[in-house]
């Protein structure tokens, strides 16, 4: 099953963003991210969050609608977000959508594209898309196959230590079992030779990048 959260951060495509979304996605809010619901007429099956960026008088739309609404404390250990895939998780889902989840504000833009690594979303297929651009996380032993467009920028990124045995197929500058250095700019603006490109790796954690050069090879890629 897959879910799709909005968070409260920045849709830079918001028409594009919208044409994500399937009729059976499990479509939750986190918090402010409730307005962009509101904005494409969607209700949302739950709500969640401390609500420190929604109205009293939105909330209870929501509610009268038929939302599930579950308000946290605004003291607490985890962000709307993370509590928004905490919700996903436990309710089944294997693949997450995450809209709305970059911003102006570094910390959370930064916790947000870290968000995927962690442990216990292991197995999970998460991705964070903003416009022409889609964002998600490989482990060790873990492949990844992309679809987009011949020319589509794709950029890999090791998060935390080193990233070994990396294989690619599909992109022009290829790896065979190599490694990229944490720190390191190599993996940055490689190129997309075809409809589709894999990436395997062996150990570490890589952030794979793929940005679209236009608005059809998003749309391609969305509905695969």
């Amino acid at each position: 099953m897959r879910a799709c959260i909005f968070a409260n951060g920045e849709l830079g495509h918001p028409d594009l963003d919208r044409a994500r979304i399937r009729p059976n996605d499990l479509l939750i809010a986190a918090d402010g991210g409730g307005r962009y619901c509101l904005q494409f007429g969607l209700k949302p099956t739950v709500l969640i969050g401390d609500f420190d960026s929604l109205d009293n008088e939105t909330l209870e739309a929501f509610r009268n609608a038929g939302t599930k609404v579950i308000h946290h404390p605004a003291s607490k250990d985890q962000t709307d977000l993370e509590l928004a895939i905490r919700y996903a998780c436990d309710h089944g889902a294997d693949e997450i959508l995450i809209l709305g989840g970059l911003g102006q504000r570094w910390d959370q833009t930064l916790a947000n594209l870290l968000l995927p690594a962690a442990p216990y979303l292991s197995g999970k297929m998460i991705r964070l898309v903003d416009g022409l651009q889609e964002i998600a996380v490989l482990r060790s032993g873990e492949r990844l196959t992309i679809h987009g467009q011949p020319g589509d920028t794709v950029s890999l990124i090791p998060l935390g230590s080193d990233s070994r045995e990396i294989t690619t197929s599909g992109l022009k500058y290829s790896l065979n079992r190599d490694a990229l250095s944490f720190g390191s700019t190599r993996g940055i603006s490689n190129v997309l030779l075809d409809r589709e490109a894999s990436i395997e790796l062996g150990k570490g954690l890589l952030l794979c990048i793929l940005i679209h050069a236009n608005y059809e090879s998003t749309e391609k890629s969305s509905h695969q």
